[in-house]
């Protein structure tokens, strides 16, 4: 059974890749550059990783599942992982990815994020909080649906693997409520783990280029 504080949990795995995989990675990304109308400006890009990135990054999320699991005891396995540029200039506003369809299978429980190279300058990932109302939908849950009973659902915008991302979109509902924001400070190579119902975003990246890696965190099919 799913517990509705898995889904807002936040945690982290240090060292989730090694430097090796780290700089594979790297190299799989530059062997397999965005396309551009010759001398455009590079833009930000989200887009499904290529099959040797999968590899690596399931290795590495098989590695860190042990401790994924004490603040997210559900998580079985990881979607197919994507893969997120964000270039100066650009952000990524506080959202929610939510549960938009709780009764589907495998069941979504959180989203995790590794970053190979960091900004140089701004792109910090941060969760926020908020005691508003306005973040929560009336539908309410029970075992009979795989959750524990009395689970409440947020409002939601997932993420979806399109050529023109929610990198850009500006949920208003979720920018207008009031809230505190916890930004993190982890550096590259480090996994941040959160449960898919904690508003999240990614600061302004003012100087360089963020270059991570994302994907969902699902429970084990229902038998």
């Amino acid at each position: 059974m799913i517990h509705v504080s898995e889904t807002f949990a936040l945690h982290t795995t240090e060292e989730f890749l090694t430097e090796e995989e780290s700089t594979l990675l790297e190299k799989v990304m530059t062997s397999d550059p965005p396309e551009t109308d010759g001398g455009a400006e590079p833009s930000s890009r989200y887009e499904r990783a290529p099959a040797a990135a999968q590899s690596v990054l399931q290795q590495a999320f098989e590695r860190a599942l042990p401790s994924l699991k004490r603040v997210m005891p559900a998580v079985a396995a990881a979607a197919p992982w994507s893969y997120a540029e964000i270039v100066a200039g650009d952000s990524v506003p506080v959202h929610v990815d939510g549960i938009p369809d709780p009764l589907a299978h495998p069941k979504r429980i959180g989203r995790i994020g590794v970053v190979i190279t960091a900004a140089q300058q701004g792109g910090e990932f941060y969760v926020a909080t908020t005691a508003s109302p306005e973040l929560w939908t009336d539908t309410e849950l029970g075992e009979t649906d795989g959750f524990h009973r009395g689970m409440r659902l947020t409002r939601s915008l997932p993420h979806e693997v399109d050529p023109s991302p929610q990198i850009h979109a500006s949920p208003t509902w979720a920018q207008s409520l009031p809230q505190t924001r916890w930004t993190t400070d982890a550096p590259a190579r480090t996994a941040v783990a959160y449960g898919a119902q904690l508003m999240h975003g990614v600061t302004p990246v003012t100087s360089g280029v963020v270059r991570k890696f994302v994907t969902d965190l699902l429970a084990a099919p229902s038998p």
